[in-house]
């Protein structure tokens, strides 16, 4: 895969976090990584570091400047409401076609892999009459589908899959990413959405940002090191 598009069931579950975790997987693999996140709402310039276009240029061992954010993240928006809204209360209008051509650009251009962040849930809106769903059905890649592990997280994931494929999308993985202070269980969550679907991958809010137990989670998807695979 060249390319991966990350969506989620909605907002804060943690999709930053596992790109971030993802990246810092396919660089210990010895990938050409690169991320962006288009659109992104409740972006505070002067705590860039902690947004999360800062987080994954952390993750890709980047500087976190004014230019690398512009770089992967062109749509910026202050308050954390969804885009659409977001960028009315700003007097600005996002252009989806051209947000969507953004991303196929960026996937033309780069030679790894890129992980392409989106933002919100599946059918966040981004303007008037289309949502970020319509930007992953122009661009057909392969999507990492994350859910969080908190109470009521079954059915949003099982009704953002029926989503996804009754739309004929590729659905390379699910990730549950442990919501901290759920009453569930992360592996109570895994087992019961493996029941659905497959692949599902815990993948434990505990690891440290050096990898941890990253490496045994996502080695699902993407193996091991290159010089242990091609031995």
């Amino acid at each position: 895969m060249s390319a991966i598009f990350i969506t989620a069931t909605g907002t804060d579950v943690g999709k930053t976090f596992v790109a971030a975790s993802l990246i810092r997987h396919l660089r210990r693999l010895g990938h050409d990584v690169d991320a962006i996140k288009p659109v992104v709402s409740g972006f505070n310039p002067a705590q860039a570091a902690m947004s999360d276009p800062g987080i994954l240029l952390d993750a890709l061992g980047i500087p976190v400047t004014p230019s690398e954010i512009e770089r992967i993240a062109p749509w910026r928006f202050r308050d954390p409401v969804s885009p659409d809204l977001a960028a009315a209360r700003e007097g600005r209008r996002i252009d989806v076609d051209q947000v969507t051509a953004f991303c196929q650009g960026a996937v033309s251009q780069h030679r790894g892999v890129l992980l392409i962040e989106g933002v919100g849930g599946i059918m966040v809106p981004l303007d008037d009459e289309r949502t970020i769903l319509d930007v992953m059905m122009a661009l057909r890649l392969p999507l990492i589908l994350v859910a969080g592990s908190y109470l009521g997280t079954i059915s949003h994931t099982l009704t953002a899959l029926d989503a996804l494929y009754r739309r004929d999308l590729d659905v390379t993985a699910i990730i549950v990413s442990e919501t901290p202070g759920s009453t569930v269980p992360l592996d109570d969550t895994v087992k019961a959405i493996a029941r659905f679907a497959d692949p599902v991958i815990g993948l434990p809010r505990s690891q440290s940002r050096a990898g941890g137990s990253a490496d045994d989670s996502l080695g699902r998807l993407f193996g091991g090191p290159r010089d242990e695979r091609d031995r």
